[in-house]
């Protein structure tokens, strides 16, 4: 199993195509309404006039899939009252349903919306990195069906290694606030996180 697990996002290859929602849907039976992956369209732009009255278009868009970054410092775990929400020996935060009572305080705590009330159950859930995918030997499930290999996972200080330090671009909090194990190349157009000159496209899909 990895010490520090993460993810990885090659942005400029990610197309927006969802298959990595719809593998994580299929592997883990999630309801409507429950989602641990969420694939963020991100798109903003005007025409604007140059210096000689011209018209021009500095339109841009781009897509960013995140599911639980299985932070460092994750606020879920230190907002939950009965200790469901937790890290466990290979620094996967998990749910213990068992201890789980539905307040939902986890989840109005993370900057990332990772946990995911389950209605049906009375529970939070969210992902747990595919814990028995990784102790098979198999990648999680939407790494392994991302078509154009934009998702890696691996050991955090390895994926830093292979494709540099992580770039924080718009619309991801500030990675100060828990520290997230999630490195992300950003696309030619992503905006620096904070930036106004763009939109969520799809928030009934995030």
């Amino acid at each position: 199993m990895l010490k520090r697990p993460a993810f990885y996002i090659d942005m400029e290859a990610c197309t927006g195509c969802k298959t990595c929602m719809i593998a994580c849907i299929d592997k883990n039976d999630l309801p409507d309404g429950v989602l641990f992956r969420r694939v963020t369209e991100y798109a903003g732009g005007d025409w604007i006039q140059d210096k000689n009255g011209a018209y021009e278009q500095n339109i841009f868009a781009y897509y960013l899939s995140v599911s639980c970054n299985h932070c460092e410092n994750p606020i879920c775990v230190r907002s939950c009252p009965t200790t469901a929400m937790h890290k466990d020996e290979n620094g996967i935060v998990i749910v213990d349903h068992d201890k789980c009572v539905g307040c939902r305080y986890c989840e109005w705590g993370c900057p990332y919306s990772a946990p995911q009330y389950n209605a049906k159950k009375g529970k939070m859930e969210k992902c747990d990195f595919c814990r028995d995918y990784l102790e098979q030997g198999k990648p999680p499930a939407c790494v392994a069906a991302c078509p154009t290999r934009a998702l890696e996972f691996g050991e955090y200080e390895d994926l830093v290694a292979k494709h540099g330090a992580s770039q924080v671009v718009a619309p991801l909090p500030d990675p100060s606030i828990t520290y997230p194990n999630l490195i992300v190349s950003a696309n030619r157009n992503a905006q620096p996180a904070g930036s106004r000159l763009g939109t969520i496209q799809n928030p009934e899909e995030v």
